[in-house]
């Protein structure tokens, strides 16, 4: 699946080529295995910038780019097992942080999930960090969801399972973490006004997330709208089995409401706002979605060779424009032999994503 860059208009007739970018007419090495279509267009990361300007001029550093639009696919990253697939996802994350370059001044914007699935990325985040090869001090987060009327201090509460997994062994400020109070009094209102963090934050540069067995994002459930923004969802039955297991098995102590960011929420995952890294700058993926598991293998099937379809929510991500899956082997089950083959046929363009693993050591 191809898809043009925001802004551009691309006539069906171009031929491919591989991707070149062009900074003050000096061209960037190609890049093997990227699908491009290339008319070059000019942009600017600051629309109050006058035609002609330099590169270098403004707050952003590089203003001005000249670029061959590449056309960029969904991706299929399998490796062999559970922990592979937890430090690729891991490294990604590293690299993208560290080649955004963030500063005070500049906030990397990062899109979490809670379960089982992220918790081995979880802990190799917090391995690069107590390395000192990645810091989180200018780095914002805002999680995916929360359950209505569980307390915060709840040990099975989203906030609790932030916290202990991730928050409190990295040098993220709390001000800077946002997650969902499924306590607020106005429950609305509570989403309404994390949907205007995010806008604040000036959108997500990287939303990570992960599915149910059902093809759920975040707590978007079968049928909810592929538009949707944050709101108040009631928890289909599958999702609340799924979840007893955290609840010492008993359903009736498994809320059944959450708040949830949308399907629309996720996809406005941005597509690279002022991007400064020059020829890495059209393979960055900006939804990656964590698939484990033999379980989930029929929802990772209807999300790659099946149509978008509202039953499974995870399907709508074929239609933007940067996604990358992330599973195992487990996970691949019910996919196509061929879809299989191809995709690990891949691999080597795939992984040129995440080695060398970049470190704050190095830009320091």
């Amino acid at each position: 699946m191809r898809m043009a860059s925001r802004g551009a208009s691309v006539p069906p007739s171009l031929p491919a080529a591989p991707l070149s970018i062009r900074v003050s007419g000096v061209p960037a090495p190609a890049l093997p295995g990227i699908a491009c279509q290339s008319p070059t267009f000019s942009f600017s990361s600051d629309s109050r910038a006058p035609s002609g300007g330099s590169p270098g001029a403004g707050s952003g550093g590089l203003k001005y780019l000249t670029e061959e639009l590449c056309i960029t696919r969904m991706r299929l990253v399998i490796l062999d097992n559970y922990d592979l697939a937890s430090e690729w996802a891991a490294k990604y994350i590293c690299n993208r942080i560290i080649q955004f370059k963030p500063g005070q001044d500049r906030y990397f914007t990062l899109g979490l999930p809670t379960g089982s699935t992220p918790l081995g990325c979880y802990k190799k985040l917090i391995e690069y960090h107590k390395n000192g090869d990645l810091s989180f001090k200018y780095v914002k987060t805002f999680n995916m969801d929360e359950y209505v009327g569980l307390p915060r201090n709840h040990p099975e509460s989203y906030h609790s399972y932030m916290w202990n997994n991730f928050f409190k062994h990295i040098d993220i400020d709390p001000n800077n973490a946002h997650i969902l109070d499924g306590n607020a009094s106005d429950l609305q209102a509570e989403c309404d006004a994390f949907e205007k963090k995010i806008e604040e934050a000036g959108g997500i540069d990287l939303f990570v997330g992960g599915i149910g067995p059902d093809g759920h994002i975040a707590f978007n459930e079968p049928g909810s709208s592929l538009v949707s923004r944050t709101r108040i969802k009631t928890l289909a039955m599958d999702t609340i089995l799924a979840n007893a297991k955290y609840f010492d098995g008993d359903l009736s102590k498994v809320p059944t409401m959450a708040l949830t960011v949308g399907v629309g929420t996720v996809m406005d995952a941005r597509e690279g706002r002022e991007r400064i890294i020059i020829y890495i700058i059209s393979t960055m993926c900006q939804v990656m979605i964590l698939i484990t598991g033999a379980h989930k293998a029929f929802a990772l099937y209807k999300a790659i060779e099946e149509g978008v379809n509202h039953m499974w929510t995870v399907s709508a991500f074929q239609q933007h424009p940067r996604t990358i899956f992330v599973c195992d082997e487990d996970a691949t089950l019910e996919l196509r032999v061929k879809t299989v083959k191809y995709f690990k046929g891949l691999m080597h363009v795939h992984n040129k994503l995440v080695d060398p693993l970049y470190s704050m050591k190095e830009e320091n």
